[in-house]
């Protein structure tokens, strides 16, 4: 089968696999592990701050990072598609009590004047007090579509006006960096906090790491303790995370030239209403035919293709390291036979 689901559907090479039988580990509840504490120390060093925590998922580190920034009752700022709303299981207000405001956007991404307009008045005390802005960087839902630093250093200056934390899902961060050409140190300077996701295009079977501040990455561990996302021999899984930092990240531009390749395919077929613009390894696209989203994932599935329904009408492929040429010719070649 050819994968297209997602970049999360990656396996584990043999080297990857070595690097993890040979970990050195110890209790991370305790403080004590060794390669957890190496990924930590080195992610947060390569962002620019000062500390890290290492999680299970990108969820958790978002979570917990919306829990330290926030109090019951708060409301934070961000746009309809975000995942912490959409894919997080209500976690926004079930974990931490919070409401949300969303702002107008393209393709998940919203300007410093959106979000000013967005931040209620702390002295109103019918309204929730506004703490929280996140950001999506590259955007799942907007196509993985990439944040233009300047506009976010603008909505740091928001923040720092109003008092606000600025907290970034970087669930597929490097793809970012592979367009913008900038370094994670730059992309993670105006942000208190950063999710860092290693299970997506790097090819991590496991975890994220939130980076921040020492206070910050202090009480996150608290946080993460009390969700239940404590860790003992957790260097196993580490491992997988400091391999893929040495060995997966110049190839994700790959991907990206695969899905640019898709999306101009696509661009040319009778029954395709629509692609989004590809710049990094999502490819959005809709059917004039809405309704046939299934009958269409049907037919392709027969032909050893798997993709995902993305909403009325439409379809995401995601390339990633288990796609190379030939499964992109071969999908291509099998999209042209087929009517939606």
């Amino acid at each position: 089968m050819i994968d297209l689901r997602s970049d999360t559907v990656v396996k584990p090479t043999p080297a990857m696999r070595a690097a993890m039988a040979a970990a050195e580990v110890g209790d991370d509840v305790f403080g004590e592990d060794p390669t957890v504490i190496a990924l930590e120390e080195r992610l947060a060093a390569l962002f620019g701050h000062e500390a890290g925590l290492y999680c299970s998922s990108g969820t958790q580190t978002n979570q917990i990072a919306i829990n330290v920034h926030t109090k019951p009752g708060d409301e934070l700022i961000g746009e309809e598609g975000m995942h912490i709303y959409r894919y997080e299981g209500g976690g926004i207000m079930a974990n931490s009590g919070c409401s949300v405001k969303f702002v107008p956007n393209d393709r998940g991404r919203f300007t410093a004047t959106a979000v000013e307009a967005a931040i209620n008045n702390a002295a109103d005390n019918y309204l929730a007090r506004t703490r929280l802005v996140n950001i999506e960087n590259t955007n799942n839902r907007g196509g993985g579509s990439v944040w233009d630093i300047s506009e976010v250093q603008r909505i740091r200056a928001v923040c720092d006006r109003h008092s606000l934390s600025l907290h970034m899902d970087g669930a597929r961060i490097f793809n970012a960096l592979a367009v913008d050409g900038r370094t994670p140190a730059e992309w993670g300077k105006p942000f208190d906090s950063v999710s860092i996701c290693l299970s997506k295009g790097l090819g991590a079977p496991v975890g994220s790491v939130l980076v921040g501040s020492k206070p910050f990455i202090q009480e996150a561990r608290r946080v993460r303790k009390r969700f239940g996302g404590g860790m003992r021999q957790a260097g196993i899984i580490a491992a997988a995370g400091l391999f893929a930092m040495d060995h997966n990240l110049d190839r994700l531009k790959e991907d990206h030239i695969r899905a640019r390749k898709l999306a101009s395919a696509l661009q040319h077929l009778p029954y395709v209403e629509s692609v989004a613009p590809t710049g990094t390894n999502i490819v959005v696209f809709r059917l004039k035919d809405e309704a046939g989203v299934p009958r269409f994932l049907e037919k392709l599935r027969n032909a050893g293709i798997i993709a995902l329904a993305f909403g009325p009408g439409a379809v995401r492929f995601v390339t990633h390291m288990e796609i190379d040429d030939a499964a992109i010719d071969r999908t291509i070649a099998t999209l042209q036979k087929l009517s939606a």
